[in-house]
């Protein structure tokens, strides 16, 4: 394999990781409600699956108030339904006839905690996806310089290069989880 093609897949699946996490960090609820914490809500509609964000608009006119405006008014209960019985969200969404209005309850600080525990979850298990693709870059270094594909010099430059990737997709994720805790603990 090229040496210059090792470095950029490694540095874009870095890249992919990292943005996975920060989608992923959308859905740990916070204080404040956002269109994004029911991202994962899947819901029943004319027969089928579908993501929520397909079959409604999702908005947050309030910080405490999520409102949700179907674009099909027979799917109002669905929706609710869905958004009820989804146990990791713990939400109580209520229909007027035309939207679902879902408040959004304030966090205790045992709530709280737990959220800051699973954050650390998700922020571990980016780090093993990136520690996995790191690992995977150095192991196709090694196997180029066994092959004599690439020199001494060039597989140790190429090391230093994923190591700097590596350290900057770190650096990126570590900001995101502390900046995520910090809004979780902000009451």
């Amino acid at each position: 394999m090229n040496p210059n093609q090792i470095i950029s897949d490694a540095q874009q699946k870095l890249q992919q990781a990292t943005a996975f996490f920060e989608q992923d960090l959308k859905k740990v609820r916070t204080g404040r409600a956002h269109a994004g914490m029911l991202d994962g809500v899947i819901v029943t509609a004319y027969g089928s699956p579908m993501p929520l964000n397909q079959i409604a608009n999702v908005t947050a006119p309030e910080a405490q108030l999520l409102q949700i405006t179907p674009f099909d008014p027979n799917n109002l209960q669905a929706i609710a339904s869905a958004i009820r019985d989804n146990p990791t969200l713990g939400l109580n969404p209520m229909d007027d006839g035309r939207i679902v209005r879902v408040p959004i309850p304030p966090l205790n600080e045992e709530r709280r905690r737990e959220l800051v525990k699973t954050l650390g979850g998700k922020v571990e298990d980016c780090m093993v996806s990136l520690r996995n693709i790191r690992h995977d870059a150095m192991d196709a270094i090694a196997s180029a310089k066994k092959d004599k594909a690439v020199g001494e010099d060039d597989a140790k430059r190429l090391e230093k290069q994923i190591e700097d990737a590596m350290n900057k997709a770190k650096a990126t994720v570590e900001a995101a989880a502390k900046a995520k805790e910090a809004d979780i603990m902000t009451i």
